[in-house]
């Protein structure tokens, strides 16, 4: 019994697998097919094709910004954050002392410092539009924000953004 259980078991495989195709193997890729490969690889290659570009060089034009100068800087407790100018809507008397870094305190992302401050910063969700200068904030949420005593951030999907003037204001502005 014992030995007719493990015939079974050693000749099963074989039985089940009689009904497939078996495996082809290729040979493997000899040194002259891969060399006659890379000369036609190197023979396509488009970067020799390619001009040099003219002018002034784009990465000494372009430098990048600090980015502190780009930044405002939120700080209060030993944590600060950076978040883009002109993302701060609204910032009161109360706190505009916190606007600045003190010495010694540990930047962390906006996301942590928000959640730990919360009572004081109120954001404001504004859509791409918005955002870009294109379409104003309704008038009650502007009302809100200008008699709110906490430092207002716009935000765009949770995180801070720079809010342009609207375009309408300052067309409207320029004409009178």
């Amino acid at each position: 019994m014992k030995r007719s259980l493990l015939a079974l078991l050693v000749l099963l495989p074989l039985v089940c697998n009689a009904g497939e195709k078996t495996k082809r193997y290729r040979d493997a890729v000899s040194h002259e097919q891969l060399v006659e490969r890379m000369r036609r690889m190197e023979q396509a290659n488009p970067m020799a094709k390619l001009e040099p570009s003219e002018g002034e060089d784009p990465s000494k034009v372009n430098k990048p910004v600090n980015l502190l100068e780009q930044s405002d800087v939120v700080c209060f407790q030993g944590l600060a954050t950076l978040v883009p100018k002109r993302a701060i809507l609204s910032a009161p008397a109360g706190v505009r002392g916190r606007m600045n870094l003190a010495p010694g305190s540990r930047i962390v992302r906006w996301a942590e410092f928000y959640r730990l401050n919360r009572g004081w910063i109120t954001t404001v969700e504004v859509s791409r539009p918005q955002a870009e200068g294109n379409e104003l904030i309704a008038e009650e949420e502007r009302d809100r924000i200008s008699k709110s005593r906490n430092l207002v951030v716009a935000t765009y999907m949770g995180g801070p953004i720079s809010v342009l003037e609207a375009k309408e204001e300052a067309s409207t502005e320029t004409e009178q």
